[in-house]
């Protein structure tokens, strides 16, 4: 019989925890201390580890508020980490022991966002249906636009304009480490003037976190004339190509710039990867879909994912079990 115990992260357990999500089945780099940390000081970590037989088994990156645990709310998912050796019955228990640890120290329910199963290097749906067994509400469900690279569509004929109007009029494509120029001259201030927003990222938060992960966040510009007119953030994971921020000038839509960096960006890294991931395209806790968003994502051969949010009382590890024939 199998023995399983759970204990709150501590930075004791910094090393082992990157080990783990450095080979895990269904973990990005955001799940590394580093990046989680970046902005420590807005969260009350309560991340959770879960040994089996003193090996650890699983991880759940996540933050506190009164007696509610969260999926990270710093992270743009997150849920249950697996090791690559995980089995559904074994993870059932463990999952059990997580849930029991929370209860006895009072905290009544937790909300899990469900990490999009395009992010995962195996399959990795094991806690989708404890989810469903425990009788957990789906309190949001929100849809993703995704391109599966090997069998992609080809860009429309209006995308394709945009492409050939942006090289007619001599825009440019470069990688480069000006996060700077983009962040103060385009991105910044279409924010604020559209939405009265700022980046979620700042700049030296952003550029931090380049220069620890080089690997998996890179700048992409376009150029006319030496001017910086769009750019992209992207972030790389094993799988998957996602531009974190996109902006354009007021000029995107007359010189086609916008059409010619996602061209770029999902030609330029797509050896490695599988995934081009939009983000979402709901609105209003995934109640309502952004028309505008779905037809321009769609018209670059983007179809669609989805990703939950669930909400389970922690009590619940009493009753959940399966019924095994």
């Amino acid at each position: 019989m199998s023995n399983y115990r759970v204990e709150k992260y501590t930075k004791q357990h910094r090393l082992g925890w990157d080990t783990f999500i450095a080979g895990a089945k269904n973990a990005t780099f955001l799940f590394a201390r580093d990046f989680m940390e970046y902005h420590s000081d807005r969260f009350t970590d309560y991340s959770l580890l879960v040994y089996k037989d003193d090996v650890l088994y699983a991880v759940l990156p996540a933050n506190i508020v009164g007696d509610k645990l969260y999926s990270h709310k710093g992270l743009t998912y997150g849920s249950l980490v697996l090791s690559k050796s995980a089995k559904l019955l074994y993870t059932l228990e463990a999952f059990k022991a997580l849930l029991s640890f929370l209860n006895t120290n009072a905290i009544s329910t937790l909300e899990l966002r469900n990490i999009p199963t395009f992010y995962n290097t195996m399959p990795s749906d094991e806690l989708s249906y404890f989810l469903f067994k425990a009788n957990a509400t789906l309190i949001k469900r929100d849809a993703l636009m995704v391109i599966d690279i090997p069998n992609k569509i080809k860009f429309q004929k209006n995308r394709r304009e945009g492409i050939n109007k942006a090289k007619r009029n001599g825009l440019c494509v470069e990688v480069d480490t000006n996060f700077e120029g983009f962040w103060k001259q385009i991105l910044i201030p279409n924010l604020q003037k559209k939405h009265g927003i700022a980046p979620v990222h700042s700049l030296e938060e952003i550029q931090m976190l380049a220069a620890k992960f080089p690997d998996n966040i890179k700048q992409v510009n376009v150029y006319k004339d030496n001017v910086i007119v769009a750019g992209t953030t992207v972030f790389l994971t094993k799988t998957t190509i996602h531009p974190q921020y996109v902006s354009g000038n007021s000029d995107k839509n007359a010189f086609g710039s916008l059409d010619l960096a996602y061209d770029y960006i999902i030609n330029h890294f797509d050896s490695s990867k599988r995934y081009f991931d939009f983000n979402i395209s709901s609105e209003q806790n995934g109640k309502a879909l952004n028309s505008g968003l779905i037809f321009w994502k769609e018209s670059c051969g983007a179809r669609t994912y989805v990703a939950d949010n669930y909400l389970i009382d922690t009590g619940c590890y009493k009753t959940l079990d399966l019924h095994i024939l």
